[in-house]
C-alpha cells in the first residue's frame, strides 16, 4: 500500500522537487549565458565602432601633418633658393661704437649707432634649419594633442 510515510514515496517525491529546482537551475543558467552572450556581442560592436572612428582620426591626422609637412618642406626649399639667388638676405641688428679722436669730448650715447649685419649663406640656411626642426617637432606635437582629444572624445562617448 502506498503511503505518505513510506520512504520509497519520500524519496519519490524529493526526488520530484530536487529535479524540478535542478531543470529550473540548468534553464535559468543557460538563459543568463544567452543574455551575456548578447551583451558581449553588443560590447564588441560598440568597440569595433569606436575603434573604427579612432582609426579613421588617426589616418586624417596624419594625412594632415604629412601635407603640413610637405608645405614646410617647399617652404624651406623656397627660402633655401632665395638665399642662393640673393632674392632674400638674412640681416641682425648691431650696435657699433663710432670711433672718436682721442681730444673730443666723451658723450655717451651720440657716439652709439645701430646698424645691420647681413649674415652668410650657410649662416642663413643653418638658422632656417633649426627654425624648420622646431616647427616639424611643434606639428608633431600638435598633432599628438589632437589625436589625444579625439580619442578622449570617442572613448568618452560623444561623437
Amino acid at each position: 500500500m502506498l503511503s505518505l510515510f513510506n520512504p520509497w514515496v519520500l524519496l519519490a517525491i524529493l526526488m520530484a522537487i530536487c529535479s524540478s529546482f535542478g531543470g529550473g537551475y540548468y534553464k535559468g543558467s543557460q538563459d543568463e549565458v544567452g543574455r551575456q552572450q548578447l551583451e558581449i556581442a553588443k560590447l564588441n560592436a560598440e568597440a569595433r565602432q569606436k575603434e573604427q572612428a579612432l582609426i579613421a582620426a588617426v589616418t586624417i591626422q596624419s594625412t594632415k601633418l604629412m601635407k603640413a609637412n610637405q608645405n614646410a618642406k617647399l617652404e624651406t626649399q623656397k627660402l633655401y633658393s632665395s638665399l642662393d639667388s640673393g632674392t632674400f638676405k638674412l640681416r641682425l641688428k648691431t650696435t657699433c661704437t663710432v670711433p672718436t679722436p682721442t681730444d673730443a669730448p666723451i658723450t655717451t650715447g651720440s657716439d652709439v649707432g645701430t646698424t645691420s649685419a647681413e649674415l652668410d649663406t650657410a649662416t642663413a640656411k643653418s638658422l632656417i634649419a633649426i627654425t624648420d626642426e622646431g616647427d616639424a617637432a611643434i606639428r608633431k606635437l600638435n598633432t599628438c594633442i589632437a589625436l589625444y582629444n579625439e580619442a578622449y572624445q570617442t572613448l568618452k562617448g560623444k561623437p
